[in-house]
């Protein structure tokens, strides 16, 4: 089985709906392209902008998939997860019981046989202080949802965007960058406590080398000189670590700021 995680910046733009020049329609379709291409099992999707009813319903769902969406109710354009999977799950929620996290639309579960899979959109916390909080604030709501769920018995694979570099080896400047968001030392300290808990870093378990990211600053052009960060996770339970057999990153993919993710399972 192979999952696949991207934050894609805006599902109408990755899909083409939202490119026009000259008002015509570009044909490109990045993200079905990319699915063609690849042929996950399950795809995650997040940063996707936008709700069903502001797609157009050719791009709703790839053919040979399921679509489940979320998104923000809190503002238009904001936030959003969306997972498409081959196989229909057992279950879907798109919520786990808190209103302030819950109305920004940022995590899918979706239960499967052997695991749940969470996908989720991490709150970014470069805006302020305030969002610094929020983003820790919730990190800790997921950790306590996550542990019901562990003590019901249940493993699980979490992956998404989680805004957050865990190690120096994990971004290109890390001296520079301990001030800021997504590397403050109590942002950092939420992926330590996973370590800690038993969570593995799926890519972590077959690459333990540096200058492996999957975000660039696209106004620096950073790309191309690689100067990023590594800020999105596949991290599983350790029930499923004999079943996990890879995980890389597909950093050659293009149509977003970040680069897609995966991880493969016997």
């Amino acid at each position: 089985m192979k999952i696949i995680s991207w934050n894609i910046n805006g599902y109408r733009s990755v899909t083409g709906q939202n490119k026009r020049i000259a008002n015509m329609d570009l044909p490109n379709n990045l993200l079905f392209e990319f699915i063609n291409k690849h042929n996950p099992d399950i795809l995650s999707v997040q940063e996707t902008k936008s709700e069903p009813s502001q797609i157009r319903p050719d791009l709703l769902s790839p053919n040979g998939y399921l679509s489940n969406y979320n998104w923000s109710k809190a503002r238009k354009g904001y936030s959003g997860v969306a997972t498409f999977s081959k196989n229909e799950p057992t279950a879907v929620k798109s919520e786990i019981g808190i209103e302030q996290f819950d109305i920004e639309g940022r995590i899918i579960q979706t239960d499967f046989e052997n695991f749940v899979l969470l996908n989720i959109y991490f709150p970014n916390g470069t805006s302020g202080k305030h969002r610094v909080e929020y983003k820790l604030n919730f990190y800790d709501a997921i950790f306590n949802y996550t542990d019901k769920l562990r003590y019901a018995g249940k493993e699980i694979i979490m992956c998404g965007d989680y805004n957050t570099a865990h190690k120096e080896i994990d971004l290109a400047r890390p001296k520079e960058n301990v001030k800021s968001s997504g590397f403050l030392p109590e942002e950092r300290e939420k992926l330590h406590l996973m370590e800690q808990n038993g969570w593995i870093d799926s890519f972590r378990k077959f690459n333990k080398d540096g200058e492996n990211y999957t975000w660039w600053d696209q106004k620096s052009k950073a790309r191309d000189r690689n100067i990023g960060w590594r800020i999105d996770y596949f991290w599983h339970t350790k029930g499923l670590d004999e079943a996990v057999i890879n995980a890389y990153h597909l950093n050659e993919e293009y149509g977003s700021d970040h680069c897609p993710i995966v991880i493969e399972l016997a």
